[in-house]
């Protein structure tokens, strides 16, 4: 019976660990990172302020586990990409472009995450999404070497995520909410001029934006 107790406690604690997570997911993605304070998350899940605080005892707490939590998806959805495909020129392709579509698809949770202006406690926080990003990235163009020309990955990696974020949910970038086919014209557009900087030919590379299969996250969701 104890035992059956223990269970209990636990997965009703993973639940609540949950929610607050998703209600601060919703609150980034609506109103962006400033939105997330204990109080609104608290309302959010439906649970008091205080359990909100022993779970996370500071702001920079959640918003810390936040980010881990949603890198770990992104990451996750990218590998898969990859492994899906045929070759490692190609799996370095689906790796861009399901990066690309995931995040024009939430483009004001992606910009919360990576360069909405934040107080200094949080920036370390957030460091982690874009360290992630650049270590797979990395990964992927190493193993795609031998069909790449000879260059610092160190440098190229952290300079293609720059230009992806720039490029489809920076400031500048072009509004594509509210139409699928300039989301996906973004995407591909985007995945061709990483592929070019990368020192992909022009032809293969527009042959392998045409044959990488863009996921259904291009649109909002």
């Amino acid at each position: 019976m104890a035992y059956r107790r223990t269970e209990n406690v636990v997965r009703k604690q993973a639940a609540r660990h949950a929610a607050i997570l998703a209600a601060a997911r919703a609150l980034a993605a609506e109103r962006g990172m400033a939105a997330v304070q204990m109080a609104p998350v608290a309302e959010r899940a439906a649970i008091a302020a205080g359990t909100v605080y022993r779970y996370f005892p500071a702001k920079t707490d959640l918003v810390t586990a936040l980010v881990a939590a949603l890198a770990a998806q992104e990451i996750a959805a990218i590998t898969q990409a990859a492994e899906r495909a045929p070759g490692p020129l190609s799996a370095l392709a689906a790796a861009i472009a399901t990066f690309a579509a995931r995040a024009i698809g939430k483009r004001r949770l992606v910009f919360a995450l990576v360069a909405e202006p934040v107080e200094p406690g949080l920036e370390a926080a957030r460091g982690a999404y874009r360290h992630a990003l650049v270590v797979e990235f990395g990964r992927r163009i190493r193993a795609a070497g031998a069909h790449l020309p000879e260059q610092d990955v160190a440098v190229a990696a952290p300079a293609l995520v720059g230009a992806l974020i720039e490029g489809l949910i920076g400031p500048l970038a072009p509004s594509t909410d509210d139409d699928p086919a300039e989301r996906r014209a973004a995407v591909q557009t985007a995945t061709l001029f990483a592929l070019r900087a990368l020192g992909v030919a022009d032809a293969r590379a527009r042959g392998l934006v045409v044959q990488t299969a863009l996921p259904a996250a291009a649109d909002p969701g």
